[in-house]
């Protein structure tokens, strides 16, 4: 077998060209009697924009808003840049824009609305009564509780002017059309970048209960705005998803097989704290190995383990690092350095929290090259740090950005003894 990173890397980047939104737009709309006016935002959305260019063959024109260096060349739509996770005036700026185009549509003109994961943050106006830096401050807290992302995308959604269907409420009474790139466990539209052109049953008592239970405090007056900031209710329109986290499972599936190895999909919508399941993880290997066999079949070969989904970390130290990191270093440590099981875990997006890295990589080297620079692995638990700990061991994954997103990807290998 050649070598083991390598062939994990491979399997990982067949998941990432499932990914893209190249050869993924299903339904070419036809032409309108008015303009076709392209508006967007997310990590992928400037990418999916260049990507729709080459396929629509009518005149179009718009904007959309991306992360800071996830840009990519377009030639009629106009591409922005602006910080993620945590908004900024750019933002706020690039949504202003968006928000000007979406009224000026009239009726007989077609918006095609293009949206992927990041779009929550990049898609920033806060209601009225709640300033710039409230809002920061509200989305910082909730990146760092442990909060699930349809938790906080419900809070985003009860102090927004544009998120939860709002969007869409402004484009009325034009026709639109919403192309998805899907980083929510589950692909529910209503919380794909908090849904701004899907209607939500979010009701404001949801967002008060999760506010209460990652015990974040906020003033009786956004308290009284999000009471009365009610989410209208608009016509259905049409959503088509470009990729999702299940096709690039699928794809990292079939390259696993081309290999020779079996693979699992375990599940596209893995969720909870990454230290927690990551240990999990790491217990389903090992039992794997020892009994030789999953779901009733002997192991006649290497096994992959196939997972997406998104897990969470509650920050109590300095966040040096993502959750795919946090996940590995878990996973290493109930390891403990066992022969046979190797394993990777990346955000597609190519950042891993707030770092350069995509994710991690273990093996059961991880261990002893550890021991070797005198790194105690509970020590860079504790503080959220496993950014540091795989960059001394050399260990981190990075890609650079992917210009997709479609959430969180794991894959398990675990060899025969």
């Amino acid at each position: 077998m050649q070598n083991i990173k390598e062939t994990l890397l491979k399997i990982m980047f067949a998941a990432l060209r499932a990914s893209k939104p190249e050869d993924n737009f299903k339904y070419i709309p036809s032409k309108p009697e008015g303009k076709t006016i392209i508006l967007g935002a997310g990590k992928a959305s400037a990418s999916m924009a260049r990507a729709f260019e080459q396929i629509y063959p009518h005149k179009i024109e718009g904007l959309v808003v991306t992360r800071y260096g996830h840009s990519d060349k377009t030639k009629y739509i106009k591409v922005l840049e602006a910080s993620h996770p945590i908004p900024d005036r750019n933002g706020l700026n690039a949504t202003n824009k968006i928000i000007e185009l979406a009224r000026k549509a009239r009726n007989k003109d077609l918006v095609i609305f293009l949206i992927s994961g990041g779009a929550s943050a990049l898609l920033f106006s806060p209601i009225k009564g709640i300033s710039f830096e409230e809002k920061q401050y509200l989305n910082n807290m909730l990146l760092k509780s442990g909060a699930r992302i349809n938790e906080i995308n419900i809070v985003r959604q009860s102090i927004s002017a544009i998120k939860g269907g709002r969007l869409s409420h402004l484009i009325n009474p034009s026709n639109l059309i919403t192309y998805a790139i899907s980083d929510i466990p589950g692909d529910d539209p209503r919380f794909i970048g908090s849904g701004p052109t899907v209607n939500s049953n979010v009701k404001v008592e949801d967002a008060i209960r999760i506010l209460k239970k990652y015990k974040i405090d906020i003033s009786p007056n956004i308290l009284k705005i999000i009471k009365k900031n009610n989410i209208p209710i608009t016509d259905e329109t049409p959503f088509y998803f470009v990729s999702t986290p299940m096709m690039a499972l699928e794809a990292a599936k079939k390259e696993a097989s081309k290999i020779g190895f079996l693979p699992f999909i375990l599940t596209d919508k893995l969720e909870g704290e990454a230290y927690e399941e990551g240990k999990k993880m790491a217990e389903l290997a090992i039992k794997i190995k020892y009994e030789r066999k999953y779901k009733n079949m002997f192991l006649d070969k290497p096994i992959v383990l196939l997972s997406g989904g998104e897990t969470t970390v509650t920050v109590k130290g300095s966040g040096y690092g993502g959750r795919n990191s946090e996940f590995m270093l878990s996973m290493a440590k109930r390891l403990n350095g066992l022969n046979g099981i190797y394993s990777l875990a990346i955000d597609t997006d190519g950042i891993d929290g707030n770092m350069d890295n995509a994710g991690s990589y273990i093996s059961p080297q991880t261990l002893k090259k550890a021991n070797e620079k005198n790194l105690n692995m509970d020590k860079f638990l504790k503080l959220n740090d496993s950014y540091t700990f795989f960059k001394e061991i050399d260990d981190l994954i990075i890609t650079k950005p992917t210009l997709t997103n479609v959430n969180d990807f794991r894959a398990v290998l675990i060899l025969p003894s």
